[in-house]
């Protein structure tokens, strides 16, 4: 191993310790936020709307509200993400047929064309996270990560 990346490592060492599995997963969140804001830039979009946008590739047309449950993010949080999608003219909001009081959200042509290129930032970004992993760690991980988020479900 050269010095650079034993430099690397010890400081990721450093960084992260073994006190807390927090602190490596939160800064696992926020320099994935970093690195999702820059690919973002020449679209006009920020880091806090690319969950939605990605989201909506899944389940157009979906209610706000769900939106939120599914995101486990706050409505008020959701509602400005929403608008700056709507302000870039990524998505547009319908009144729900079914429930006058409620808005469901779909992607605009807009969107819709950079589809390809909003999964592809995605999947970069975990090709980055598992670099270092087989097929069989990279399941593994993803399993326990799942089953963490479980149990934290439990007792929110």
């Amino acid at each position: 191993m050269d010095t650079t990346e034993s430099n690397s490592s010890s400081h990721a060492k450093e960084l992260c310790g073994k006190e807390f599995i927090g602190k490596p997963i939160s800064y696992l969140y926020r320099y994935e936020q970093i690195y999702i804001g820059k690919k973002l830039e020449p679209y006009g979009i920020g880091s806090g709307q690319f969950p939605f946008l990605m989201r909506l590739y899944s389940e157009d047309g979906i209610n706000q509200e769900s939106l939120s449950d599914y995101l486990k993010i706050d409505k008020g949080t959701t509602a400005r993400a929403i608008q700056k999608l709507v302000d870039e003219n990524y998505v547009f909001r319908q009144r729900d047929e079914r429930d006058r009081r409620s808005y469901r959200i779909f992607l605009s042509e807009k969107a819709k064309k950079l589809e390809p290129d909003m999964k592809k930032i995605a999947s970069e970004w975990e090709d980055i996270l598992f670099s270092s992993f087989d097929d069989s760690q990279r399941k593994e991980i993803t399993n326990s990560l799942e089953i963490m988020f479980e149990n934290v479900l439990k007792i929110m």
